[in-house]
């Protein structure tokens, strides 16, 4: 078997979808055929993308928030949990607590944090990342 042709191959019958969508049998596809559906991914493949989606939004939060570089690791991991859960944009109206980390007054910071819509759909995900943005120490 010549794996590079065939694949080569398949890329042009199945084509290239790079967002989900339903294939001619009715299942949700993505990618070069891959039938999530019946097959779905691997451990090893959601971990790849969870890597990707890290670096994407650690590479776009460091674009849109100057300070972000001066921040410990824990309180950066805060704010990239954030965005991974809300998207860039919805980090970014989280004004209030946005000014308060950037003057460094964490405890206050994570209150505001916590008395957000957001807080009250994530539950659990806020507490803990409100207190690692108190302390600045992995949950």
């Amino acid at each position: 078997m010549n794996k590079q042709r065939l694949a080569e191959q398949l890329k042009v019958h199945e084509g290239l979808r790079l967002k989900p969508y339903k294939d001619t049998a009715g299942k949700w596809t993505i990618g070069i055929g891959r039938n999530l559906e019946d097959k779905g991914i691997t451990e090893q493949e959601a971990l790849f993308m969870l890597n990707n989606d890290v670096d994407y939004f650690y590479d776009k939060i460091k674009k849109e928030i100057n300070w972000f570089w001066a921040l410990d690791d824990a309180r950066q991991n805060v704010l990239v949990n954030m965005a991974f859960n809300l998207g860039v944009s919805g980090l970014l109206t989280f004004k209030n607590t946005l000014r308060l980390i950037s003057f460094n007054r964490y405890e206050e910071a994570a209150k505001e944090m916590l008395n957000s819509k957001w807080a009250n759909q994530v539950g659990y995900r806020a507490k803990e990342l409100a207190e690692q943005m108190r302390t600045g120490e992995f949950q």
